[in-house]
């Protein structure tokens, strides 16, 4: 009688190892699927969404335009669009001047603000056309004590106003750790590198900082310079 029982307890638990395998395989596959699918889907709506919001925004400026029964139809969306974005065009002048930015941001902070989502969309925008960028994703060397030596660090805010940065400098190996400094914008050297090999340097304890200081060496000719050299050189 135990043995059967032991056959039964065994079968038992290799169906249930098939079975957590199986289920694990589904869920992952599915997962993948969605991962693939979802970010497509996610776009082609945005994109559907702008363009019904532009025809929207072009259909009572098309019906403006005098003579608009004689022109084709193709030629009148193209000028009522044309409009609206030369509209976009000049508000963008008016924000640009410090008097316009001034009010525009008066505005901004008094009345946007407090709309619901209004930051987060507006932060959204930002980094999708390239005006704000990604926290961690510039990395910077920083000598926030003016003592000669530089800390590897990623700027995680650029929008603090009058000069300043603010800079996150991780602590090695663990880079969860460490310290946040608000530095003057001529005080942070700006590295053309990669954030994760700045990060993978970090981790292992400054191995591959040379990815940090690739500067030219000394006699180097910089570009610019041989022209200059040119001259004296032929004489």
């Amino acid at each position: 009688m135990t043995e059967p029982s032991e056959n039964v307890g065994r079968r038992s638990r290799h169906f249930m190892r098939i079975f957590n395998r199986l289920r694990r395989f589904f869920t992952t596959t599915f997962i993948g699927g969605l991962v693939v699918i979802l970010p497509l889907t996610i776009f082609f709506f945005l994109v559907r969404t702008l363009i019904n919001f532009m025809t929207n925004m072009v259909s009572p400026v098309r019906a403006l335009i005098p003579f608009s029964e004689e022109i084709p139809g193709w030629f009148l969306d193209f000028m009522a669009l044309a409009i609206v974005l030369t509209m976009f065009f000049m508000l963008g002048l008016v924000v640009r001047t410090s008097t316009g930015s001034k009010m525009f941001t008066q505005f901004e902070q008094r009345w946007l603000t407090s709309l619901p989502f209004y930051n987060l969309l507006r932060a959204t925008v930002q980094q999708f056309l390239g005006r704000k960028k990604v926290p961690f994703s510039q990395v910077v060397l920083v000598d926030p004590f003016g003592s000669g030596t530089l800390m590897t660090g990623f700027v995680t805010d650029d929008e603090l106003g009058n000069g300043y940065v603010t800079v996150f400098v991780p602590t090695g190996p663990n880079p969860t750790n460490g310290f946040v400094f608000h530095m003057k914008n001529e005080d942070v050297k700006f590295v053309d590198t990669r954030p994760e090999d700045a990060m993978r340097s970090i981790i292992s304890v400054g191995a591959g900082s040379s990815s940090l200081f690739d500067l030219p060496q000394a006699g180097e000719a910089v570009e610019g310079d041989t022209e200059k050299e040119l001259p004296s050189s032929q004489n």
